[in-house]
């Protein structure tokens, strides 16, 4: 791990490169932001409130994650059972395999709705009009910021799982498909594995998009801005664009990407490059493939297939599926090649 002295300088030369025109001071927030451990980040009393709501959201992403990483599904239970439909004990044995997976499934829609609610309470502090640009904000409001680009890593490490994982989609149709007749026989779902039809069906709309959480902030993204017309759009995509070049320059350069000491900190770098994009193009007017948007598109597709393809896959069907213009006839050819 590079001392926090030494970030200062290393952060001071990409700042350089990119021709942004900070002092020295100000050239150590992104990479706390970015590269330094949370407890290193620590809120000021400014942020604490927002810090403190955000916390309690972040402190129960790494739980998804690993029961995400250990969804096996029922598919052995569902075969057996819809190949032998006059096999009561059958049909029984997958339902009691599948309910507990659909309380995990509904936990997780659920934990989608809490990180929402902590994206906008981050953005709402992050482009408020109490600093005068994104450098201020991000300067004062590092532990903010932190948490904003650790929303973004935990969002597209949960749509590379579920992406790999068809047991989910399958599991939540199976239980859709038997919940008429199992409650029909009085053997419902309870507690907290119960799931109404209301319920089913927006669970089942999250599940069927390629990349369900980053849909969700995308989604929020844009609500937070037409919902905030009194704040310049600018103030958001400012400080979109801005953490996006940072971690392409880090990225793409040998000098600065040689001080990395573990994969997950590429890893991690690469997924808020790639979340960032994806928010700016669903709230700038143009997006993010104009010849006018503020992200350098070429050089971040360039990173990401730089890197061994099979840890970067799901990240370019991020951008190639669940970006809003990346097919409008203003986006350049190159650009469209690049991501074929």
């Amino acid at each position: 791990m590079i001392s926090n002295e030494k970030y200062c300088l290393y952060f001071h030369m990409v700042c350089k490169k990119q021709a942004v025109a900070m002092q020295p001071s100000r050239c150590a927030l992104l990479t706390s932001v970015l590269f330094v451990s949370t407890a290193d980040a620590q809120p000021t009393e400014a942020e604490r409130e927002v810090w403190d709501q955000v916390d309690v959201v972040l402190k129960d992403a790494k739980g998804i994650l690993d029961e995400l990483q250990a969804y096996k599904g029922a598919g052995q239970e569902i075969r057996e059972a819809i190949q032998n439909p006059n096999d009561e004990a059958l049909q029984e044995q997958a339902w009691a395999a599948v309910v507990p997976l659909v309380g995990k499934l509904k936990k997780f829609y659920e934990f989608s709705q809490r990180l929402e609610a902590a994206l906008h309470s981050l953005l709402g502090a992050l482009t408020s009009e109490t600093y005068d640009d994104t450098t201020q904000h991000l300067e004062r409001e590092q532990a903010l910021a932190k948490q904003f680009a650790e929303i973004l890593h935990f969002t597209l490490r949960f749509d590379e799982l579920k992406m790999t994982n068809p047991a989910i989609q399958n599991d939540f149709s199976y239980y859709r498909r038997t919940l008429s007749r199992m409650r029909i026989n009085n053997v419902p779902a309870e507690g907290e594995n119960e799931v109404n039809n209301e319920l089913a069906n927006r669970i089942s709309l999250f599940y069927a998009d390629a990349t369900p959480m980053l849909k969700t902030l995308s989604d929020g993204t844009t609500k937070f801005v037409s919902e905030n017309k009194n704040l310049p759009i600018e103030n958001t995509t400012d400080c979109l664009s801005t953490m996006a070049s940072v971690c392409k320059v880090m990225l793409e350069t040998p000098e600065y990407r040689s001080r990395f000491t573990s994969e997950d900190t590429v890893s991690f770098c690469l997924r808020v490059m790639v979340g960032v994009i994806i928010l700016y193009d669903y709230v700038h007017p143009v997006g993010a493939f104009a010849k006018s948007s503020k992200i350098d598109m070429k050089g971040c597709i360039k990173v990401l297939k730089e890197q061994p393809p099979n840890s970067v896959e799901g990240l370019l069907n991020a951008l190639r599926y669940t970006t809003k213009h990346l097919n409008d006839e203003s986006t350049n050819k190159t650009i469209k090649s690049m991501l074929q």
